[in-house]
């Protein structure tokens, strides 16, 4: 079975897109129609824009999820899931892709969604943190002893945990991985404490428009972030990806129960090659790839 995962911040690369938009006259309608969505030319920053241009995240992601989406969009026929999963914003790239939400409403909910933790980031001073080489386990009892906020926000891979939270307790935390054993626990350059109780004003904002939106039923299971679990039901997908912006990402979970679940093959869609690495050391047995595009 195939199983396709779709990436979140921090794929981005200048000039993403641009070979998308002159290969093919679907992605540049998608990605015009994207720009008037969005009121902004985000066509403009992805393939000319900066660096720090797309390090914005109001700018990321949307600019992932186009790359993401209009890419299965490409891929035809070739494209066939038995399953899929997002890593954090990947989820709603996922939604596009299975039919689940439309690719105008997909896309308005992204754009909501970054402009929502945007303003948390603004709220108080938040950041997020690295830390390999410790089971998950001792990294959760660590954050549990610090005070105020730092929590585990990504099971990314075993021995790779982000944690996120305050900026004191996220600096205190990676001093005590440290004394426990962790081969680093490194501040993360981000705006703010992504999946952490810090990020409830955004859930709040998104939870609005989340009820607004119009979801069909899911062409084929998605493994959502907050359960780890297969979901078709729409109100299930709902409440998750509500929860999702103050829960923790739960990658490895979703990868081993995806593969009990029968997936032999992982293919990673949208920019970078972030995704399959994680799968590799998650599953050292399952084939991983990017997507290739079709002629």
């Amino acid at each position: 079975m195939k199983a396709y995962v779709f990436p979140g911040q921090g794929a981005q690369f200048t000039g993403m897109g641009k070979d998308l938009y002159d290969a093919f006259p679907q992605a540049q309608v998608l990605f015009e129609q994207a720009n008037d969505i969005l009121g902004f030319s985000i066509t403009e920053i992805m393939f000319g824009g900066s660096a720090e241009d797309l390090k914005r995240t109001e700018v990321t992601q949307p600019a992932i999820f186009l790359h993401s989406v209009i890419l299965s969009r490409v891929l035809g026929d070739a494209f066939a899931p038995d399953m899929v999963a997002g890593h954090s914003l990947g989820e709603f790239s996922a939604l596009v892709a299975n039919h689940t939400l439309s690719f105008d409403e997909g896309l308005k909910l992204v754009s909501q969604r970054a402009q929502a933790m945007q303003k948390a980031c603004e709220l108080k001073p938040s950041t997020m943190a690295a830390v390999l080489g410790l089971e998950d386990a001792v990294v959760e009892e660590v954050c549990a002893k610090v005070a105020g906020t730092v929590v585990a926000a990504n099971y990314n891979c075993p021995g790779q945990l982000v944690i996120s939270g305050e900026v004191p307790a996220v600096e205190k935390a990676c001093e005590l991985l440290k004394e426990a054993g962790a081969r680093r626990a490194l501040v993360l350059p981000v705006g703010g404490a992504f999946h952490s109780p810090l990020m409830e004003p955004a859930r709040e904002e998104l939870a609005a428009a989340i009820e607004r939106a119009k979801f069909a039923t899911p062409q084929c299971p998605i493994y959502q972030n907050v359960t780890a679990t297969a979901v078709t039901d729409v109100a299930e997908i709902r409440k998750n990806l509500i929860a999702q912006l103050t829960a923790p990402v739960r990658w490895t979970q979703s990868v081993r129960q995806m593969v009990a679940d029968g997936a032999t093959e992982f293919v990673e869609v949208g920019p970078g090659k972030v995704l399959q690495g994680l799968v590799k050391k998650i599953e050292p047995g399952v084939d991983a790839d990017s997507a290739h595009l079709p002629g």
